[in-house]
């Protein structure tokens, strides 16, 4: 019985360590280790701790790169002392839709618009200075400040031209930190600025960069802008642009984009510099509205004199009728809207040299420039044809044009889209559904409203210009004048795809 049980603890035995030594092979000293309980049972793998050491020291001193270190508190400093001054705009209104049946008959409706933009506070009573497109056609208008108080703001006035508008806190007391203007004509190509504003809605945001170019223009509506490439994107239209002073230099107002479906920053902004800008908010606090030079000459493309009003500076100089004016204060005039923008700009009370074209030889003449007396002045009108009402004009362009989306508006564009010619129309041949419109003459259009108000005014009795974007370039489309049959109807209407 005894050897019995010896022999059945020896297989044990063996038994055990077999199976022990089968383990071992297979599991490694891990195995071992569960073998013999040293180490509790866990679902997951093993870790052991890592030995580091983290370094205490930068590989620089601050006294090694002291430049630096200073240009890097000073940019702090300054972006701490404009930021309390720069605002972001909310903007709600209304604009009309103008929609046409299968029979050709029109109808208009409201559609709500939303908006967004950047501001700066200029005056201790809280004006704020923005761009006009921003603002444009909106109805209601709110600003929120650096410290997210959220007060509601008036329009005083707006200078289409220039892109300008001014607006004026509603707060009950206490005062506003500004910015200070500061001498745009010494601004210099190379110059360090910065661009505060309030892009894609997300907030006070800094960027920094050079000044590009000092004589840049989108169209020949436009006075000289700023070229900056510090970013600038949708949303910090109307926001300010700062030297190393902290002063406003600029408004910013565009960006150069080739896409329009899908822009982003091209490392090309525009800035309105700080003089217009402040010439016309004086001009707007002291008046309500911007004051304009004025000659008081009527006049078809190509600078042709068709008409001189009364007492008219241009009348005093000795303008005359069928005049063909060729450079203006020594420029070479290309074109009338050229020729309005240079007068409109030109000094109150400044003398200026006109060199003409009559009768085949070029004579020279004085003007001195006044001041516009707005829609009193009377100037003769050259004899039309049959009288047309606005649709029958509207029908013989033959051109479709819709509002900006918000999407379109919060990127940084203006104007209206075109989306349709008709085969019969005058615009059939050189406007293409998809051109980004932004003025009809020298007037910036905010609405498809807008637009065909100015359009049906110009075409029946001048050449009217268009200054758009196709494809991101810009170009300047000529319409001729209205003839004097009547207009077809529109038919067949082109729309483009997405449309």
């Amino acid at each position: 019985m005894q050897h019995g049980i010896r022999r059945l603890a020896a297989l044990a035995t063996v038994f055990a360590v077999a199976f022990a030594a089968v383990y071992l092979i297979r599991n490694g000293t891990e195995g071992l280790s569960h073998l013999l309980g040293n180490r509790a049972q866990s679902s997951g793998p093993s870790y052991r701790p890592e030995p580091f050491t983290l370094p205490d020291q930068a590989p620089l001193d601050l006294g090694d790169v002291d430049l630096l270190a200073r240009l890097d508190a000073e940019y702090a400093k300054l972006t701490e002392a404009v930021v309390p001054s720069v605002v972001s705009i909310d903007t709600a209104g209304v604009r009309s839709e103008r929609l046409i049946d299968g029979f050709g008959h029109q109808r208009f409706r409201s559609v709500p618009t939303q908006g967004q933009g950047s501001g700066v506070i200029v005056s201790h009573e809280g004006h704020v200075v923005t761009n006009h497109h921003v603002v444009s056609g909106q109805k209601q208008i709110q600003v929120t400040l650096h410290d997210g108080k959220v007060f509601p703001a008036k329009l005083i006035g707006e200078d289409r031209l220039l892109d300008i508008a001014v607006l004026k806190i509603e707060s009950d007391g206490g005062k506003f930190q500004p910015l200070k203007f500061g001498d745009s004509s010494q601004v210099r190509r190379g110059q360090l600025v910065f661009a505060i504003g309030n892009p894609f809605g997300l907030g006070e945001t800094i960027t920094q960069g050079i000044i590009s170019a000092v004589e840049r223009s989108l169209s020949d509506t436009q006075r000289d802008l700023f070229q900056t490439d510090a970013a600038i994107n949708p949303g910090n239209s109307g926001g300010p642009l700062v030297n190393l002073q902290g002063e406003i230099i600029g408004i910013n107002s565009a960006i150069y984009t080739p896409d329009r479906a899908n822009p982003g920053f091209q490392g090309v902004g525009f800035s309105i510099p700080a003089d217009d800008v402040k010439d016309t908010l004086f001009s707007i606090l002291s008046r309500g509205s911007p004051v304009r030079g004025y000659l008081g000459v009527r006049m078809f493309e190509g600078g042709v004199v068709v008409g001189v009003g009364s007492g008219s500076p241009a009348e005093l100089a000795g303008l005359k009728v069928n005049d063909v004016i060729l450079a203006y204060d020594g420029e070479q005039i290309r074109d009338t809207t050229q020729l309005i923008n240079l007068v409109q700009r030109t000094k109150i009370g400044r003398q200026v040299q006109l060199r003409v074209w009559r009768d085949g030889a070029e004579i020279p003449l004085e003007a001195i420039v006044a001041e516009s007396p707005g829609e009193s002045a009377e100037i003769p009108m050259p004899p039309q044809g049959k009288t047309r009402d606005t649709q029958a004009i509207l029908n013989a362009i033959g051109l479709e044009v819709r509002d900006l989306s918000r999407n379109e508006r919060m990127r940084g564009f203006t104007g209206v889209v075109a989306t349709a010619t008709s085969p019969l129309g005058l615009a059939r041949k050189d406007l293409r559904p998809g051109d980004l419109i932004v003025s009809v003459n020298e007037s910036r259009v905010a609405n498809a409203a807008e637009f065909y108000l100015y359009l049906s005014a110009s075409a029946a009795v001048q050449t009217t210009t268009l200054h758009l974007f196709r494809q991101g370039q810009p170009m300047a489309i000529h319409l001729p004048v209205l003839p004097r049959e009547e207009a077809p109807a529109p038919e067949n209407w082109e729309n483009p795809p997405g449309e």
